[in-house]
């Protein structure tokens, strides 16, 4: 090898230790400053984490020395108040104990007294056994003494005055009854009155009588031609349809529907008007108007009684009860609509229930419906009062309406109070002026009867019926009949009309007894 190539090598090789012990050297001095400065950074970091650990936990130990200061203080007052209220308990005790201590003397106080009361009673009781001893003697020998005197025993004695004083009691017993009677009927009558002109004048209604007569004006006698057909085949179709009779005379212009049923003679006398107006009167027409008629009759059947049902305020009616109702209007009764009536009763049974507390809403539906037997009465067997406490019953009425439907003629014992008040409503509606029209012979006969029934007594000399048949004097002689055998009289012949008659409304019954003197000078 070449030495200068050598001596380079051995140059660069030293020079490059060199180089790296040098650059060595300069890293161990950055490391070291490094080293140093991580070290203070460190020690700053520690040194405020040690202040901030310092400053909480002093923190801590002041949160907790008040938080167990506010302990304490709660602890105190609960502390007090627990004591306060065992010396308000000890105190209640203490005075409890007092007046128990009090109320045992007051006891032995009272027993002491009690005590000595029933020694006082038992020492008069003695007392009064020896004076009652000494009074049965007494008055034994007084008894012998006055039967020697006065001839009789003591049964004798106490027959005769017992019949002494019956005698006396019986006519003041007859006085008494008199005067009360007297006195009892004006009290009643005015109240009854009173509350019946009340209730009348709160509900006062205008009636119109109804007739019962169905004519259809015909404008001539080639329609009557065509109401009867060729051979009589239209007035057949016609009556078979409609279920009336058809009265064709010779009184111009009019024909005459006559029926029981007062729906099926409306549904004949609507049919026959809209045959009369169309012109075209054969039985297939015929049978096609009678159809569409019926329909409206029955929705305004149901309408009448849904109208009827709402005036009233009375609801929950079976749909039965509302058509048979609706069939009201189409029923009267003296010429008065049996419908207006219903709801009128209605009216003055709820207000005059009102008056004296009773349910207005059970009186009203009890008014409402006490007739309703008389939309079916010419279908089915029995009076009206019957079949419609019948239709009631089946259809879920109250009892209360049930018994005022059957019993607000007297049919059966009234044993509801809502009966007597509907039966007084129905007198009220039905006696109203004007309310219904009666025929002269019956008018007549009612007057006779209650005369009739008057002169079956004996002593009554003269009785007049006036007012109507409303009221009825009677005229006794006063030589055989005494007041009280008059009031007697009186109070007999009301019962007899009760038992006897049917009648709405009352019948006032008036005896008169006349009294005469005579004295003759001489």
């Amino acid at each position: 090898m070449n030495p200068e190539v050598a001596t380079t090598i051995l140059y660069c090789i030293f020079f490059f230790f060199l180089g790296v012990a040098a650059v060595l050297g300069i890293a161990q001095r950055h490391a070291a400053r490094r080293n140093a400065r991580l070290q203070a950074e460190a020690d700053a970091i520690l040194s405020v984490a040690r202040r901030e650990a310092e400053n909480q936990s002093a923190q801590i130990v002041l949160d907790a020395r008040e938080k167990a200061l506010a302990i304490k203080a709660e602890t105190e007052r609960d502390l007090a108040a627990l004591k306060e209220k065992e010396l308000a308990r000890d105190r209640k005790l203490d005075a409890r104990e007092d007046q128990i201590a009090a109320n045992q003397e007051t006891l032995r106080k009272a027993q002491r007294g009690l005590e000595s009361s029933q020694n006082r009673l038992a020492a008069q009781m003695r007392t009064l056994t020896e004076q009652r001893a000494e009074l049965d003697r007494l008055v034994q020998e007084n008894q012998r003494a006055l039967e020697h005197v006065s001839g009789m025993t003591r049964e004798e004695a106490s027959a005769k005055l017992l019949e002494s004083v019956h005698a006396d009691l019986e006519h003041e017993i007859g006085t008494a009854v008199l005067k009360n009677h007297r006195e009892l009927s004006r009290r009643v009558d005015d109240q009854a009155r009173e509350m019946l002109l009340t209730a009348m004048q709160r509900y006062s209604s205008a009636h119109t009588a109804d007739t019962t007569t169905s004519t259809v004006g015909v404008p001539s006698d080639d329609i009557k031609g065509r109401i009867i057909g060729r051979e009589g085949r239209n007035i057949r179709a016609f009556e078979k349809a409609t279920g009336v009779d058809l009265i064709i005379d010779d009184t111009p212009g009019v024909v005459v529907v006559s029926g029981f049923d007062p729906v099926r003679r409306e549904i004949a006398r609507m049919s026959l008007e809209k045959l009369i107006a169309d012109g075209r009167i054969h039985p297939s027409k015929i049978e096609e108007i009678v159809e569409q008629t019926t329909q409206e009759i029955q929705a305004f059947i149901v309408k009448k009684g849904i109208e009827a049902a709402n005036e009233v305020n009375v609801s929950g009616l079976h749909d039965r009860v509302i058509e048979m109702l609706g069939r009201l209007h189409f029923r009267t009764s003296y010429s008065q609509n049996v419908l207006r009536h219903s709801v009128e009763v209605a009216f003055l049974s709820g207000m005059m229930a009102e008056m004296i507390g009773m349910d207005g809403d059970v009186a009203r539906r009890a008014g409402l419906l006490h007739d309703i037997g008389k939309a079916a009465d010419h279908e089915l067997e029995g009076g009206h009062p019957k079949i419609g406490g019948d239709l009631l019953q089946r259809h879920k009425e109250s009892e209360e309406v049930v018994h005022a439907a059957r019993g607000h003629h007297d049919e059966i014992v009234t044993e509801k109070p809502y009966t007597m008040l509907v039966a007084t409503a129905d007198a009220c509606s039905a006696s109203r002026p004007g309310a219904r029209r009666e025929s002269l012979e019956r008018y007549v006969k009612r007057m006779e009867e209650l005369e009739t029934i008057a002169h079956r007594f004996d002593g009554v000399q003269q009785a007049y019926a006036i007012s109507a048949g409303r009221e009825l004097r009677v005229i006794v002689a006063s030589g055989q009949i005494s007041d009280e055998r008059a009031a007697a009289i009186c109070r007999d012949i009301a019962q007899c009309f009760e038992k006897e008659l049917t009648y709405p409304g009352e019948i006032k019954v008036t005896v008169v007894r006349e009294s005469r003197f005579t004295s003759t000078a001489k």
